[in-house]
């Protein structure tokens, strides 16, 4: 039976977090884990994952809809998403690509699928929120595409493999590296890794940030055992993460970042400092003015 060995320096796990079925946008059918008020989530706030061959499960999108406080950031597997707002920014991301939003002080946009007619193959992608700074929350808002032939991905090993690069600075074999997205709230980190069939990774991150990683296929082997898809690992202080896949290989998204250590007010699509800042976005939407 396989064990593993954690190496000194390499940063221990400290605990897992299993996604719960959940709906959002007009019942679009998720696997969502949360952490609103976790500081060790910090500067992540919550991972959404949309897997299903079924379009009723994610057909009817998310229709217009508000934001304050935070960015998002979409990154798709399978299928293709159409973003649309109120500043007149369109565009659509298809499999291997990414779409970051800054929401700033207030952004009304829709997500909706994009599949092309007859050829529906299914829907598996993600969407992440990151906390923003008080200091920042009030910035104008904007967006932009990601496309997959913009992100770099090297080969991790001889065996297959690889890692894609979508935000943030990552070291690979000595090399920093820089996924296309560099301008993320806190020095959000996001990338995909792609491990063959029992290979491991040892990833340099910087001390200070916060770390976590989400199986999206197969399981990872850690010193709490096997733990499989649909789960989000959150570890502890280290100078590297140390990853190993089992037998069959893994598929994760490994996310770092600096921690804010602010108040964390959510309510529905708005997440500020405290419940006045909540209630003022309440009333900038309701009377027309949040993404004046």
């Amino acid at each position: 039976m396989s064990t593993f060995e954690r190496r000194p320096g390499a940063r221990p796990l400290v605990r897992g977090v299993a996604g719960q079925a959940s709906a959002d946008g007009a019942g679009v059918k998720i696997q969502r884990v949360a952490g609103f008020q976790s500081p060790d989530f910090s500067p992540f706030l919550m991972l959404d994952e949309i897997h299903s061959e079924n379009k009723d499960d994610y057909i009817a999108g998310f229709p217009p809809h508000p934001h304050r406080g935070i960015e998002t950031l979409t990154y798709m597997l399978d299928g293709e998403f159409e973003h649309r707002d109120h500043l007149g920014n369109s565009g659509a991301v298809s499999s291997g690509g990414a779409q970051w939003m800054r929401a700033g002080r207030g952004i009304i946009h829709s997500e909706m699928p994009a599949q092309p007619e007859g050829g529906d193959t299914g829907m598996h992608g993600f969407q992440l929120w990151i906390n923003m700074a008080a200091a920042n929350k009030m910035d104008a808002p904007t967006w932009r595409d990601i496309q997959a032939g913009e992100m770099p991905e090297p080969a991790l090993d001889d065996s297959g493999s690889s890692i894609r690069l979508i935000a943030g600075r990552w070291t690979i074999h000595g090399t920093a590296m820089d996924g296309p997205l560099t301008e993320a709230a806190a020095a959000a980190s996001v990338a995909d890794l792609r491990l063959a069939g029992d290979a491991g990774v040892d990833l340099p991150l910087p001390p200070e940030h916060s770390v976590l990683v989400y199986i999206y296929r197969g399981a990872l082997l850690t010193e709490r055992g096997s733990i499989g898809r649909g789960n989000l690992l959150l570890y502890g202080d280290g100078e590297s993460l140390q990853l190993r896949a089992e037998e069959h290989g893994a598929g994760v998204l490994c996310l770092h970042g600096l921690p804010l250590n602010e108040p964390v007010v959510h309510y529905g699509p708005f997440v500020m400092n405290s419940r006045e800042e909540i209630e003022q976005a309440l009333r900038d939407y309701n009377n027309g003015t949040l993404a004046g």
